[in-house]
């Protein structure tokens, strides 16, 4: 069998676009693992002159910059002291008008819960080029690593992705009635900190009290943990065996396929439960 490390690449990278001096390149990380970068993605750390990063991109993910580039944390956890979005997309625009490559490196993919959008607007309004870079996001990736597809042709042909979170930080937000109703698979980012009133509310909707849940933490990374219980003791559990942010939840028949995957897949570590 011929070792494909030895072949010379068949595709040059040259043809990826050119990180021009005063953009802005919004670039998904993904969930956490290096290896789920885009090929955009390394170009944007390999020629951005400042990287401006949230709170879940690893160290081995910006060891891929430029070793002159200059790093910035702006990363936003809850329940923590964190910059106000405003004061982020104004450091952007300010980058950007003094001539920097600015990369504005986010966990998973900027456009999913990541606020890109936001920053997209804010750097449109004040006239400044950006491009995006989806990355892939932790509600998809981070649970094909812990053996649950989003999807299947025998257990559902929609899936939700929600957040347990909202601008102000409350649960009541969000017509979670309106999502049991649905049937379909509920995939929560961001929701362990009000995990037991979501699935009150979600119970409360119509949902099944015996509804299979995962709670993956740290998706993608070597501490990568994966709990699997049911949505009227999702949160007990969580406290219990200690499962905190950051963290992926999938609520719905998706995660009866745990089971049947986990002891062949080589990305499933860390089974908790």
């Amino acid at each position: 069998m011929t070792d494909d490390r030895s072949i010379p690449s068949r595709r040059d990278l040259s043809g990826l676009p050119r990180f021009e001096p005063g953009t802005v390149w919004l670039v998904g990380a993904g969930p956490g693992d290096p290896g789920l970068l885009t090929l955009n993605a390394v170009t944007a750390l390999r020629h951005a002159d400042h990287v401006v990063y949230d709170a879940l991109v690893s160290d081995e993910i910006l060891d891929f910059a430029a070793p002159g580039a200059h790093r910035e944390f702006a990363g936003k956890r809850g329940g923590m002291p964190s910059p106000r979005q405003r004061d982020i997309s104004e450091r952007l625009i300010e980058l950007a008008r003094a001539g920097a490559r600015v990369l504005r490196l986010k966990g998973g993919d900027p456009f999913v819960f990541g606020r890109g959008g936001e920053e997209a607007l804010a750097l449109a309004s004040a006239g400044i080029r950006f491009r995006i870079v989806p990355g892939i996001t932790a509600g998809i990736g981070g649970l094909a690593y812990a053996a649950i597809p989003a999807t299947t042709r025998d257990t559902n042909r929609a899936v939700i992705l929600a957040t347990g979170h909202s601008a102000g930080g409350a649960v009541d937000t969000c017509d979670w009635a309106a999502l049991a109703k649905t049937g379909a698979p509920i995939i929560l980012y961001m929701g362990m900190t009000f995990l037991g009133e979501v699935a009150a509310a979600l119970m409360a909707g119509g949902r099944d009290p015996r509804t299979a849940v995962a709670i993956v933490v740290n998706a993608t990374a070597a501490t990568q943990r994966t709990h699997v219980t049911t949505l009227d003791r999702a949160a007990a559990d969580a406290e219990q065996l200690g499962l905190a942010a950051p963290a992926i939840v999938a609520i719905g028949d998706i995660v009866n396929l745990h089971a049947a995957l986990a002891p062949f897949s080589l990305n499933a570590t860390g089974q908790v439960g």
